[in-house]
């Protein structure tokens, strides 16, 4: 009796180990647990250590409810502006309910990734190339709203989806290419425009103050001439206006009126330094040349021999 009863207990202690080894289950926090019994849908367990009916009669199968990004393949697309782009994508997505996630699809994963393939397409094929370009927002939202109400009935909500890559041929990378340095030209020849514009209006202004103080001129040109100055240059070419010495010309042309022949030398002097307007030259006709008349030739009278005959 005694060895019967411990092969009983043995048994017994054997039985509830497997028991507690097989319906033992732990369920972390960022997942659900579904229970099936006998085939039957019964309870959604969360997140703990729970004890479920091994031997097949109760099956638990974990759903995790992180945020899942999957990328979409690349698509080839037509734009609304006939322009053939090849786009990737990504989509972030949760479960939200483990049950319909398990029971209403079979395989919600790659349901979403067909979902987002169709649905890029449809959403790209309407929008032009630089909206796809411009505004990736407002593209983005579109295709967040569109597939987002597809995987809802799968108890799977859709975060965000982003626009990854658009590559374009390079053709149209060329062309762009052109646009932009176009673009660039037209605004830098505006900005060189409004500048040239305002130099002139301040040179305007300054020709106005010149013109009200002659001696400003005179000014401007000696502060040039130090400046030049503070170079170290060993020739200096600086022009001299004759307004500088026009007074002492006239100074020295009146003393030397007064004194007799100083004022001719002075004349003579500034008419060196004025220069005299260029004479015009005429150039003379020249000789019409012609062939020489040619001598005519008169040829002399033979004269003839008298005849010896009578002789």
């Amino acid at each position: 009796m005694a060895g019967a009863g411990l092969v009983i207990l043995v048994i017994v202690v054997v039985l509830l180990l497997t028991t507690f080894s097989t319906g033992f289950r732990v369920i972390n926090e960022y997942e659900r647990g579904v229970v099936f019994r006998l085939g039957r849908l019964i309870d959604v367990k969360g997140p703990g250590p729970r004890l479920i009916i091994p031997f097949g009669i109760d099956r638990l199968l974990k759903i995790d409810l992180r945020i899942n990004v999957h990328q979409v393949p690349p698509q080839d697309i037509i734009t609304k502006d006939n322009v053939t782009v090849r786009v990737t994508a990504v989509v972030f997505f949760r479960v939200v309910d483990a049950r319909d996630a398990y029971v209403k699809i079979n395989d919600y994963r790659g349901s979403i990734s067909t979902a987002a393939q169709t649905t890029l397409r449809s959403i790209l094929g309407q929008s032009t190339l630089d909206e796809l370009l411009s505004q990736r927002d407002k593209v983005n939202g579109e295709l967040q709203t569109v597939i987002d109400e597809q995987t809802e009935p799968w108890g799977v909500k859709v975060t965000a989806v982003e626009v990854k890559d658009v590559d374009l041929p390079q053709s149209m990378q060329r062309a762009m290419a052109m646009q932009a340095e176009a673009e660039r030209e037209k605004r830098a020849k505006i900005i060189r425009a409004e500048g040239e514009f305002l130099a002139a209006e301040q040179l305007t202004m300054a020709a106005k103050v010149i013109g009200r103080e002659p001696a400003t001129l005179q000014l401007r040109y000696l502060q040039t001439l130090a400046e030049i100055g503070t170079e170290q240059n060993t020739v200096v070419v600086f022009p001299l206006p004759l307004d500088l010495i026009q007074p002492f010309l006239e100074i020295s042309t009146k003393a030397g009126d007064r004194n007799g022949n100083t004022g001719a030398v002075v004349k003579a002097l500034k008419e060196k330094i004025t220069p005299a307007p260029s004479a015009r030259i005429t150039p003379a006709p020249r000789a019409k040349i012609g062939p020489a008349p040619s001598a005519k030739v008169i040829p002399a009278p033979i004269a003839k021999a008298p005849s010896t005959r009578g002789a």
